[in-house]
């Protein structure tokens, strides 16, 4: 099997067709704050492919994200999720990033984060999805832990 790989997400994928079965809760601020993380996303992919790190399509999904909005019920029904999940408010997005190449280019470039406006979720968290945030943690810290 080979390996698919892409250069953006689209709004689609970071819906994950949950517009269709929660659309009544996809309100304008939520379109708006995903409109802003998708292009903060695609801002870090094109930083990283740059460099030559891939992003890689999840062979189940056919997506390169393995987590985007999740309404309520769907935050409540995923496992380790947050409460009050940044992905509930759009603000949050999950690259599939099955050997921790994106995690760990990531990490050595805190400078290309700050300028784009995302914070990291520590790649000790993440087990083959690399987590980032258009808001701060509670921490402040441009990686931080749950």
């Amino acid at each position: 099997m080979s390996i698919v790989v892409v250069d953006s997400i689209t709004m689609e994928q970071f819906f994950m067709k949950r517009e269709r079965l929660y659309g009544s809760e996809l309100t304008a601020e939520l379109r708006a704050n995903a409109a802003m993380t998708v292009d903060r996303i695609n801002q870090l992919i094109a930083a990283f492919s740059a460099d030559g790190v891939e992003l890689e399509i999840r062979p189940d999904t056919k997506s390169p994200v393995s987590s985007g909005w999740r309404p309520a019920a769907v935050n409540a029904g995923t496992k380790g999720a947050a409460p009050r999940s940044n992905h509930m408010k759009c603000l949050a997005c999950d690259l599939y990033d099955p050997e921790g190449a994106i995690d760990e280019w990531a990490l050595a470039h805190p400078d290309v984060l700050k300028r784009i406006g995302l914070w990291q979720e520590h790649p000790s968290a993440t087990k083959s999805w690399a987590h980032f945030q258009t808001v701060p943690p509670r921490s402040g810290n441009r990686v931080f832990y749950p």
